[in-house]
C-alpha cells in the first residue's frame, strides 16, 4: 500500500511520539510505508523541524549501518513557565488547606491533564540523560511516576511502605523521616530492578528529604545508580535539607493556617535549566 506525504507525516510522527528515545531505523519507515529511503529522509526533516518549532522535542540522526533516528522530548521554558505559574496559583488556593497545615493535593495528582504536562516537562530536563528506570514510593507519586516514565519510555518501579505477597521476594530497609524524625520502613520487591540500574527518582512533594533519602538507601541495596531527583513540590521551610542535587517544579515557601494563606513560587526547574 502506498502512503501518501500527508499521511506518511502524520503516521510517523505519532510513531515517534510513542517511541521516545528509541532508535527506529531508516528501513523501518521505508518498509511501513513503501517508500524510499531518500523520501523518508526528507519526511523525518519536515518533523524535526515542525518539533522544534513548536517546542515539542527533538531528533536525533543517528549514523552508520545500524543507524536511525530517535525522538527526544524538549519543553521550551516559555512553554514551561505559564504551566508552572498555573500551578503555583492553583496550589496557593486557600481552599487546599487541611487541618495541620497540610495541603489537598489529589485532585491535581488526579487531574490527567497536569500531570501529563508536568511528566513532560521533568522529563525534558532527563530527556538525554541515561536513565533505565523511574522509581516512586506509593501512592501519591505513582501518576507523575508513570507520566515521566511514558516520555522517557523506561518502565516504573513502585517502593511501598509493607510488602505484598504478589510481589514475591523483597528487599526491606528502615529510614528517618526527614521531617517527623521517625523511623520507617520501606520494601522493593527484589525483581522490581536490575543491579546497576541507573534510576531517576520521582516524587509528588519532598519537605526535609526523609523519603527521597530513604529511595537512595534502596538503591544501594541493589547497587543502582541516581540518575536524577526530581519533585512536583517542594517545602521551602525546613530545619534541614537532606538532599541537595534536586529539581523542582514548585516551592512552597509558607502555610499560614491561622490567616490560611498559602505562599507558592516556581521551583528550581528554571535555575537548574539555565533559564532559558
Amino acid at each position: 500500500m502506498k502512503f501518501r506525504r500527508s499521511e506518511r507525516l502524520i503516521d510517523m510522527t505519532n510513531y515517534l511520539l510513542d517511541h521516545p528515545r528509541e532508535l527506529v531505523p531508516l528501513t523501518f519507515f521505508a518498509e511501513r510505508y513503501s517508500s524510499a529511503k531518500s523520501s523518508i529522509s526528507e519526511d523525518l526533516a519536515i518533523v524535526k523541524e515542525t518539533f522544534e518549532q513548536r517546542g515539542i522535542g527533538t531528533l536525533q540522526t543517528v549514523s552508520g549501518a545500524a543507524g536511525g533516528v530517535k525522538f527526544f522530548v524538549k519543553v521550551s521554558m516559555e512553554e514551561a513557565k505559564p504551566f508552572v505559574q498555573e500551578l503555583c496559583e492553583l496550589i496557593a488556593d486557600p481552599e487546599r488547606l487541611l487541618p495541620g497545615g497540610y495541603l489537598y493535593m489529589t485532585d491535581i495528582l488526579g487531574n490527567p491533564t497536569i500531570v501529563q504536562k508536568a511528566g513532560r516537562i521533568i522529563a525534558s530536563a532527563y530527556a538525554e540523560t541515561d536513565i533505565d528506570v523511574v522509581m516512586t514510593i506509593a501512592t501519591k507519586g505513582i501518576p507523575l511516576a508513570y507520566a515521566v516514565a511514558s516520555q522517557l519510555n523506561v518502565p516504573v518501579i513502585m517502593v511501598r511502605r509493607d510488602s505484598k505477597v504478589t510481589e514475591g521476594p523483597t528487599v526491606s530497609i528502615n529510614y528517618v523521616s526527614g521531617s517527623a524524625k521517625r523511623i520507617q520502613t520501606m520494601v522493593l520487591s527484589k525483581r522490581s530492578m536490575k543491579q546497576g540500574s541507573r534510576v531517576l527518582i520521582v516524587d509528588d512533594f519532598m519537605k526535609a528529604g526523609g523519603t527521597v533519602m530513604g529511595m537512595i538507601s534502596m538503591l544501594e541495596e541493589f547497587n543502582a545508580h541516581v540518575a536524577g531527583i526530581a519533585v512536583l513540590v517542594e517545602a521551602e521551610e525546613t530545619e534541614e535539607r537532606l538532599v541537595d542535587d534536586y529539581l523542582s517544579l514548585v516551592r512552597l515557601s509558607n502555610v499560614d493556617v491561622k490567616e490560611k494563606k498559602i505562599k507558592v513560587h516556581e521551583g528550581n526547574y528554571f535555575i537548574k535549566n539555565g533559564g532559558k
